[in-house]
């Protein structure tokens, strides 16, 4: 197991709820992954990543990477976001997936430092763009990307995020995600919230003509990834968020029953114990 690294925040709840040790990780798998369609990391999906590779590392085996893994997402599941993040690393680009996860999960919820937060954005943003390059058939290489950039967007502001063009980038990363995996809830909901802070932060006619964005867009996302998943506190955050970005004080209401939606789901994981904890702190 990976030393702890003092920089990195514990994950302030019982883990023991999020637990998937042996067999219960691929049991429980379908529900941990409905919202980014990771498939699961037995030896047939881990050879498979391995023969993608144009250069594969030495040293490592199908059944060895598949082991390696399921460890590192059953750290990131339990709130070990250090572990999982340090045990994906390694791997390369094979351990992005995860690892990029792991950094941009905890970046969110539990750095309190701004400058430190944006730099875990933008190593991951880094991350995942090698991830495309070495593996540019995969999903999540260009979902962990758009969202990495997102996050730093909003961490500068959207109006200098704009300047700087990361709206093109998050938008075309997106797209390429949803077009690969139509079901992939996250980069629905991320498309939802990209849609809506673009007329938030320019207004629906400039949005429109500049970057494409949309309200009926941003709903039509929304609306498919509550579809795909009910029961994911994010899904249901974001759509508050979505809700205030559009329509501001006239949808108060409206995000606040949103809000409490995600308060009174149950939480399958960290993540989603984390995202719950800040739908509570939106209602305080």
């Amino acid at each position: 197991m990976a030393a702890k690294n003092t920089a990195w925040a514990a994950f302030p709840h019982p883990s023991k709820t999020f637990d998937y040790p042996g067999d219960k990780l691929k049991s429980a798998w379908a529900a941990l992954h409905a919202g980014d369609c990771e498939p699961y990391p037995d030896a047939k999906r881990a050879a498979a990543l391995l023969k993608a590779l144009t250069k594969p590392p030495k040293g490592i085996d199908a059944a060895k990477l598949a082991e390696t893994l399921q460890e590192a997402w059953r750290a990131f599941h339990r709130g070990d976001f250090h572990d999982a993040f340090t045990l994906g690393d390694a791997l390369g680009p094979l351990g992005t997936s995860v690892a990029v996860k792991a950094l941009g999960i905890h970046a969110t919820y539990l750095v309190e430092d701004e400058a430190e937060r944006l730099r875990r954005f933008e190593k991951a943003a880094d991350m995942a763009e090698k991830a495309i390059a070495a593996l540019p058939d995969e999903a999540n290489s260009y979902y962990r990307r758009a969202f990495a950039l997102g996050r730093y967007s909003q961490g500068i502001s959207i109006g200098k995020a704009l300047t700087m063009g990361l709206a093109g980038k998050v938008k075309a990363a997106l797209d390429v995600a949803v077009d690969m995996a139509p079901k992939h809830a996250e980069a629905h909901i991320s498309l939802a919230v990209f849609h809506a802070e673009i007329i938030n932060k320019v207004g629906a006619m400039l949005g429109g003509l500049t970057y494409g964005a949309k309200a009926s867009a941003a709903e039509t996302h929304i609306k498919t990834a509550l579809k795909l998943t009910p029961n994911s506190p994010i899904a249901h955050v974001e759509h508050a968020n979505m809700l205030l970005l559009l329509h501001g004080a006239k949808k108060e209401d409206a995000a606040a029953t949103e809000f409490e939606k995600a308060t009174k789901l149950k939480p399958v994981d960290a993540m989603e114990k984390l995202d719950q904890e800040f739908a509570k702190a939106q209602l305080e």
